[in-house]
């Protein structure tokens, strides 16, 4: 199998433990099989006092082509193998995927609670039992707890002792069979405030790209953008994409040219429709996909262009309050270290890329 890190920031959702949150379990309502959806996995607490610093997820058979979203002070590992099965996603044979999320080296306080999120298709599945996924806290070097427990045919799901959570599932509206929920699945008590932003478009959704970076942040310009001269800086080709409902970050492309002799530094980006803009970075490193803050910057070198583009260097904007919209446009501030201050204003373009 292989194995993709990924370092994740995205801002991580906190809030007061209560008895309801007893074991981790879903904030989903039920999932259509055959639909796209954001599976969120509410964690309640660690382990016997100490903070969670590790949460496994095991995808079950079914769930295909799975993202995990970021978060902020995380890393990713995705952990990639065979399907048993062969299923038909748009009309192409998916026999291997994401297998294992891992979301690794952070610090969730045991009076605290958050959420793990991550996207796939419910290729197949039974909604008279759900989806299980079995699921492991870490704790420091000694602490654990396992949720990875799945309820035999006719058990009852709250007689384990670490039952894992389970997605509730409904029959496709086109399958006959439809009807029957997973009126049993433990995930059943999950509050409908905290359900994931599933894709409002079902099994023919932009599947393509929907948490920011897992898709490699596929996206086209859709040209409009105004040239900006800054000093020796000039700024060409920038853009942005819309965002899906209920998708929590955004991407942001520009192609800077410095005309100049010294070199210069993107150091930082702020926008008023985002409640942070960070610089990242993603790059392949033989089969692993790595994905950082550049907390330094990006050097612009003197008599070179950077191109900040989908899979390479880029912005990223987070707790943005209204998703980006298609044909609308967003303003940006970019700091450099030599030019300063430099406002653009970035048009959006499609939800999916070419």
């Amino acid at each position: 199998m292989k194995t993709q890190l990924i370092l994740a920031t995205t801002i991580a959702t906190l809030a007061t433990t209560t008895s309801v949150f007893a074991h981790a379990t879903f904030a989903n309502q039920p999932a259509e099989v055959g639909s796209y959806v954001a599976a969120t996995l509410q964690v309640p607490h660690g382990c016997d006092g100490k903070a969670t610093n590790e949460v496994q997820i095991k995808l079950p058979e079914g769930v295909i082509s799975a993202k995990p979203m970021p978060k902020a002070g995380w890393e990713v590992e995705v952990i990639t193998g065979d399907y048993q099965n062969s299923y038909d996603n748009h009309g192409k044979a998916v026999k291997s995927g994401p297998v294992e999320i891992r979301f690794k080296n952070g610090d969730l306080p045991d009076n605290f609670y958050d959420t793990f999120t991550v996207y796939g298709k419910i290729a197949a599945g039974d909604p008279a039992t759900g989806l299980a996924f079995p699921t492991v806290q870490l704790c420091g070097t000694d602490g654990k707890v396992a949720w990875d427990q799945i309820a035999a045919p006719g058990q009852d799901p709250h007689d384990l002792d670490g039952p894992a959570p389970v997605l509730q599932l409904v029959a496709a509206e086109r399958d006959a069979h439809g009807g029957h929920g997973a009126h049993g699945a433990h995930g059943g008590h999950a509050a409908p405030a905290e359900q994931a932003a599933a894709d409002g478009h079902g099994a023919h959704g932009a599947h393509g790209d929907h948490a920011g970076h897992g898709d490699h942040m596929a996206a086209a310009d859709p040209g409009g953008f105004e040239t900006v001269t800054a000093g020796d800086l000039e700024l060409t080709a920038g853009f942005t994409k819309a965002m899906l409902p209920g998708q929590p970050v955004g991407g942001g492309f520009i192609t800077i040219s410095n005309k100049g002799s010294e070199d210069d530094t993107l150091v930082s980006a702020t926008s008023a429709q985002a409640g942070e803009v960070q610089l990242h970075e993603m790059a392949m490193e033989g089969d692993v996909m790595k994905m950082r803050q550049l907390n330094d910057g990006i050097a612009i070198p003197a008599g070179q262009t950077v191109e900040l583009k989908p899979g390479g260097l880029h912005l990223m904007f987070f707790k943005v309050a209204e998703a980006f919209k298609e044909g609308a446009t967003v303003n940006v501030t970019l700091t450099f270290d030599r030019a300063g201050a430099v406002d653009v204003v970035l048009p959006v373009g499609p939800a999916r890329g070419n």
